[in-house]
């Protein structure tokens, strides 16, 4: 098995420095980098170290996985460097998804780890290795055109990370590559297997790499003492239902868990009032909106212009939308439109770019008075 890795000339005259988080996907594009003829080095960032999760697999950047990396760099007979960057991981990851826990938004923190020590300082250290491009294991498509490289959706949509890759600027664009983007993640475990590499049959890694036993309102309670505050729990129309035990265990469209049983319909989570520390909730149909704000928007379209599909969540199906500014448009009424979480523009299976949902419009049939 071989892989593209978009380099003019010789590549053994190439040097390809892969991010290693210890997981097989990273591990494969190793040995594939390695097996090209390029000097390949590996380089594993340790972003945290939260006790239990320091010899759990399955987790990322700590601990059994770091030794992972190692282990296959060995086999594998490249250089590994690890650099701790748990410091600037806490600041600009940890810490920000408490704080935006506790202003009323969802975080997305995996975007976040990509736009800051992934895509920022990993880029450095790759460039200061005199590497030719930094490649990784994520599951998009890079594809060259007349205009320069294009962000595309993974051939095998299961697996495919776009949504969270959605800030990648055009220069890190260019200097990215990612061999997985055309392979089902079953092909990736064979050629594991076939190279006998220990991690072949790994699990991933979970969503959120820093919260090893799922209790990410533990996490945000170390950053923000005052995350168990509760408060009330308001109906749209004024009424109060009952009492919340905390912002951050709530989120919007968010039907279980209220505990303000007896209520004549099913009620949901429509908005988090952050400086009241209030929950207010209501009918399915108080969810729909008709258009998102969104901020710091990062453009990878060009000159595109028209109908797109917007994704507003990692899990959604992707709807047509217009953006007019920082301005997005639904066609349809859109539910569960949260903020703080990332709104996608696709062009097919391009990737146009998106930004962060900052506030709503609700629909015409989700005003009351």
């Amino acid at each position: 098995m071989s892989a593209d890795f978009q380099l003019e000339g010789p590549m053994q005259a190439r040097r390809i420095v892969v991010a290693m988080s210890g997981g097989v996907d990273s591990s494969v594009v190793a040995a594939l980098a390695a097996r090209s003829g390029a000097e390949t080095i590996g380089v594993t960032l340790q972003l945290y170290d939260h006790g239990a999760a320091t010899g759990r697999t399955g987790s990322c950047c700590a601990g059994q996985d770091i030794r992972d990396a190692r282990a296959v760099a060995d086999k594998l007979g490249i250089a590994h460097y690890v650099f701790d960057y748990e410091s600037r991981f806490r600041e600009s990851v940890i810490e920000d998804f408490a704080n935006e826990y506790m202003a009323g938004r969802t975080p997305i923190p995996c975007v976040k780890c990509n736009m800051g020590v992934k895509f920022t300082d990993l880029f450095t250290l790759a460039r200061e290795l005199g590497a030719d491009c930094l490649a990784t294991g994520h599951y998009v498509r890079r594809v060259r055109s007349v205009e320069g490289a294009e962000l595309h959706r993974a051939a095998d949509p299961a697996r495919d990370q776009s949504y969270f890759l959605f800030a990648t600027t055009q220069d890190q664009l260019d200097y990215l590559r990612f061999p997985l983007g055309g392979l089902p993640k079953p092909q990736v475990r064979e050629i594991a297997a076939s190279l006998d590499l220990a991690v072949a049959m790994k699990p991933d890694s979970q969503d959120i790499c820093f919260v090893p036993d799922g209790d990410y309102a533990r996490i945000v309670r170390k950053v923000r003492p005052d995350a168990d505050d509760g408060g009330d729990i308001l109906h749209i129309d004024g009424r109060v239902l009952g009492q919340h035990k905390g912002m951050i265990h709530y989120t919007v469209g968010q039907r279980k868990g209220l505990e303000i049983g007896g209520q004549p319909e099913p009620l949901y989570v429509i908005r988090l009032d952050a400086a009241n520390k209030r929950v207010i909730v209501g009918p399915r149909q108080a969810l729909a909106v008709s258009a998102a704000h969104l901020s710091e928007l990062n453009w990878l379209g060009a000159s595109f212009s028209g109908t797109c599909q917007a994704k507003v969540r990692s899990l959604a199906k992707p709807v047509p939308a217009r953006l007019e500014g920082g301005r997005l448009l639904f066609l349809q009424p859109e539910y569960g439109v949260a903020p703080g979480q990332a709104a996608v523009l696709y062009d097919g299976d391009r990737v146009l770019g998106g930004g962060w949902i900052a506030e709503t419009e609700p629909a015409e049939l989700a005003r009351v008075a």
